[in-house]
């Protein structure tokens, strides 16, 4: 199969340049460690896991699990991103031990895991987006809004953590989300949306930014999922969801005047008329979501996800490269295109052939593969280069400039959900399995969950 042959290179590509650092720099044949992750190593390893058990790449996964076994190294000094330290390591060395039940992914998941709890001693409980994994002290992100943590950041770790709790037999991981919760709950949403800034200390929002692309993104997600994997046990986050998406189509989903749907970013009360690349994963989150409304609204959320879908396969279609934007908008004149220099890359992201995972399961209209098979050879065609595979810096032009980066979403997500997009339903089922926001599989908790984490 031609996607499992595009993992196999970028795998080897990067063993070959790069093991152990954190991606490959294909262009330069060398590997990039960058100050993301606070001096843990070997992403693209932990994040390609799971991906090289399902395509059955069984000696690319042995060579993984031996750098995992031998010289991935949690004893280090440095500022690290919580959320991305959550998404990609915890929740690849989880998926990865739920996959082949081996302990060390097990251990070292939970390792990790105790590691991150300094993060959330904060006056409120929301954790800071910074962490020293050495020292345990935090901090947030010098660029955030007035010492403010970040919506898609500290509400992109509960599934993770229930697992942590469900794993360790310490219902401390499942205490701090459920915290989180708590907290959103309770303080006053602006028209019943989420703004992405919120105060740790005070618990109040910093500014009334709201966007579901960058900075809210997998907040959203992460409610419905964690409806879908406590068995649809947990009402709370169910309703939660229901109430932000009606909030967010209330506000914020607009129609172009050609009739594309889109979801606008909201500052304060005024539209921004821009989708980012981020953003398209709320196609195959609605339609996950729609699933389990009432038979109308079943419908209706089901020819929402379709027509947003739609849209972010139009700003693919409408470059030269038939890869998307980083970010599009609805301007007059313009419609699902970039329109500044800045927001033209393609950084091989996965939210587009995601949503079309998802909708090909749940409708099975042969359209979604035809799209993922476009996506395909333009990836081959564009970003395949002698060793890797790597972002471009402008999708509308034939002869594109390399960003010498194979980042390690690529091999975690990108090829995954083609991957799944082209298997057979029952290849990790939507009924058994929940992805987090890098798409490294959970499962559902078909039994019951421990007391903690029902309250």
């Amino acid at each position: 199969m031609k996607i499992k042959e595009m993992m196999k290179f970028a795998w080897d590509n990067y063993k070959l340049y790069a093991l152990g650092k954190n991606e490959l720099r294909p262009l330069t044949k060398n590997g990039h460690i960058g100050n993301m992750f606070g001096g843990l190593r070997g992403a693209t390893v932990v994040d390609a896991l799971d991906t090289l058990y399902i395509m059955e790449l069984e000696e690319e996964f042995q060579e993984a699990k031996k750098w995992v076994e031998k010289s991935f190294d949690l004893n280090v000094n440095g500022e690290a991103s919580l959320f991305e330290v959550n998404i990609r390591y915890v929740g690849g060395l989880l998926a990865t031990y739920y996959l082949t039940g081996e302990e060390v992914f097990k251990s070292k998941a939970l390792e990790l895991g105790e590691k991150l709890l300094p993060a959330f001693n904060t006056p409120t409980g929301i954790p800071r987006g910074v962490i020293n994994l050495g020292s345990g002290m935090s901090w947030s992100w010098g660029w955030a809004s007035a010492g403010s943590s970040i919506l898609a950041e500290f509400g992109t770790l509960h599934l993770e953590f229930l697992h942590l709790s469900e794993l360790s037999g310490n219902p401390v991981f499942a205490e701090k989300v459920m915290n989180i919760r708590k907290v959103l709950n309770r303080v006053e949403k602006p028209q019943g949306l989420y703004p992405n800034f919120l105060s740790p200390v005070t618990g109040n929002w910093v500014q009334h930014h709201v966007s579901i692309g960058g900075l809210g993104d997998s907040f959203y997600e992460y409610l419905i999922k964690s409806w879908l994997m406590s068995d649809k046990k947990d009402s709370e986050a169910k309703k939660m969801y229901d109430d932000a998406l009606e909030a967010i189509e209330k506000h914020l989903v607009k129609k172009s005047a050609g009739g594309l749907t889109y979801i606008a970013e909201w500052r304060g009360g005024v539209l921004d008329h821009k989708m980012g690349h981020l953003a398209c994963f709320s196609g195959g989150m609605i339609a996950l979501g729609a699933e389990h409304a009432g038979q109308e609204r079943k419908q209706h959320y089901m020819d929402l996800a379709a027509e947003i879908t739609s849209t972010c396969h139009e700003s693919y279609a409408r470059s030269d490269t038939k890869l998307g934007p980083e970010a599009f908008r609805f301007d007059a004149g313009t419609e699902a295109m970039a329109t500044r220099l800045s927001e033209r890359y393609y950084i091989l992201r996965p939210e587009v052939v995601e949503s079309y995972m998802y909708m090909w399961r749940l409708t099975h209209d042969p359209k979604y593969r035809q799209w993922g098979w476009e996506v395909v050879k333009a990836l081959e065609k564009h970003c395949r280069v002698e060793a890797g595979f790597s972002g471009i810096r402008d999708v509308y032009t034939t002869t594109p400039t390399h960003d010498n980066m194979q980042q390690s979403f690529f091999l975690a997500e990108t090829l995954k959900y083609l991957y799944l997009l082209f298997c057979e339903d029952d290849v990790l089922s939507l009924d058994d399995w929940v992805f987090n926001t890098e798409a490294h599989p959970l499962p559902v908790n078909h039994t019951n969950f421990k007391a903690s984490v029902q309250q």
